[in-house]
């Protein structure tokens, strides 16, 4: 079979300008993900603040715009007040979601002041599981207003004059779940997330809030949750959430690299639930998507589960990446990119230690795993308006879904910097892929650099003996004539064409 790929882009067919939070990513009180992750105090990179160095260079390199936290499911039994204040006075808890002993060593305020040192915004979520709108207006109260008020001089207290001025709060986190500590059904989420997001305006009308969608598209009760939800909330709020992780349980590759077209489905379904509903209540504002939760996850599911409760940040969900997994979180970037209209953020979950591209030894070093370097480069070099991406492509079929195009692609144009950059996953697991790219509206083109991810062996993965198994190399074969770029892909990989135009 000769195989062969075609893609042609338009600088005038722009999906949208991307918002640069869809690079966000996630942090949780959960595992290693905080103590031993981000905070290590004693570590031989930790700075006066226990903040590990050599994690923040490797953050910084993915250049995070954006960190949600503190959960997930540990916000449903967060108590924000433990976490502020003297440390020597702060309660250890049970902590129900993941049945672990919580310090609060690392709170709230430590959380802000690692966000500047990583150069990122934060996102926060509130309890909205076992508290609600009193405790929503009393946290928003405490980090965004000014002063002379008790909860506000109560930050000034702490050492922090100045207000946090978080903007992108999440009214709670996967309350359709009944795992979820304090879970609802759709009426009684949708009114405690209405009536919270009103009083948490009324103390800062700069805020945006994200209401919770459905943690993932096999729950019974979507897609009506959403428009069950959005009839209470709409108004109020500008973002949706979407949650959704995939695994390869069965080690079926070819499925599992065509898991993205279902989350485009997933996106479209959202999009359509959300535009149903400004019909119904004749708005004329557009629903905003929040990807807040998404990845590969299932590798660490068998070691969770035989886990003694109620250690201290005990390795939990510590999923060892390999090369498909890379492909695979490649092809999700592209399928939120082909969706940039609507998805506006998302978070990779999580960042450190839990399902997560950065990994580190308690005590020891930090490396970077397979995934680590599809999200970099999507982060580095996707700035700017997604094309709408013309593919023609050969497929294949699974037993599950049909019509797989070997070719996964789009492409970015970063006016600024006059550059198009095309990322591209080759599905096929056997061959390579001619691959041309017509740029028929840009003139003449040059290429700057043509990255490859690719390993002869899918289950590939690095370790801190073995940090570069897998790693992209500068070694692609992209050349340019005129408005035209050819390239060869090779077979399971992920590429970043980069064009100067």
């Amino acid at each position: 079979m000769s195989l062969k790929a075609k893609m042609i882009v338009d600088k005038d067919f722009a999906i949208s300008e991307i918002d640069d939070r869809i690079y966000g990513s996630f942090i949780e009180h959960l595992g290693r993900a905080v103590y031993n992750g981000i905070y290590e105090p004693g570590h031989n990179t930790a700075d006066e603040n226990g903040f590990r160095g050599d994690v923040l260079g490797l953050i910084n390199e993915l250049q995070v715009p954006i960190v949600r936290y503190p959960g997930g499911n540990f916000v449903s039994g967060y108590n924000w007040e433990d976490t502020v204040g003297p440390k020597e006075l702060r309660k250890r808890r049970l902590e129900l979601a993941w049945r672990v002993v919580e310090t609060n060593q690392f709170g709230f305020n430590e959380f802000v002041d690692w966000a500047k040192k990583a150069n990122t915004q934060v996102m926060m979520a509130v309890n909205l599981g076992t508290r609600g709108i009193d405790d929503a207006r009393n946290i928003v109260e405490y980090s965004n207003h000014a002063s002379g008020s008790y909860w506000s001089d109560l930050r000034r207290s702490h050492g922090y004059e100045q207000p946090h001025n978080i903007k992108t709060w999440c009214l709670g986190n996967e309350m359709d779940g009944p795992w979820q500590i304090g879970h609802k059904t759709a009426v009684e989420y949708g009114r405690i997330a209405l009536e919270s997001a009103k009083v948490m305006k009324w103390v800062d009308p700069t805020i945006e809030l994200v209401a919770c969608g459905s943690s993932a598209i096999g729950m019974p009760t979507f897609p009506e949750w959403e428009a069950t939800v959005l009839d209470h909330t709409y108004d109020h709020v500008e973002y949706l959430s979407l949650h959704q992780y995939y695994g390869n349980h069965e080690n079926d590759t070819p499925t599992f690299l065509a898991r993205s077209l279902q989350m485009e489905d997933f996106i479209r379904t959202v999009a359509a639930t959300c535009d149903y509903i400004k019909a119904k209540k004749r708005s004329k504002k557009k629903m905003l998507l929040s990807f807040d939760e998404w990845n590969v996850w299932f590798h660490s599911n068998e070691a969770d589960r035989k886990m003694d409760p109620w250690q201290i940040a005990p390795p939990q969900l510590e999923d060892v990446y390999n090369h498909e997994d890379a492909l695979v979180v490649g092809t999700m970037l592209i399928a939120m990119l082909k969706h940039s209209d609507r998805v506006k953020m998302a978070c990779l979950a999580q960042l450190v230690n839990v399902i997560a591209p950065i990994m580190t030894s308690t005590g020891g070093g930090a490396w970077r795993q397979t995934i680590f370097y599809p999200y970099m480069h999507a982060s580095v070099f996707g700035r700017g308006k997604a094309l709408v991406p013309l593919v023609q492509s050969d497929k294949y079929d699974t037993k599950e879904i049909t019509d797989v195009p070997y070719l996964e692609s789009i492409a970015i144009h970063n006016e600024e910097k006059e550059e198009v950059t095309i990322f591209a996953v080759n599905r096929h697991l056997e061959e390579s892929l001619p691959f041309e790219i017509d740029l028929r509206s840009f003139g003449a083109a040059t290429i700057i650099e043509h990255i490859v991810l690719e390993s002869d062996d899918l289950k590939a993965v690095n370790t801190e003996l073995q940090p570069n198994r897998v790693v992209p190399k500068n070694n692609g074969n992209a050349t340019a004539d005129g408005l035209t770029i050819q390239a060869s892909l090779p077979k399971a990989s992920w590429n970043v064409i980069r064009v100067k135009v």
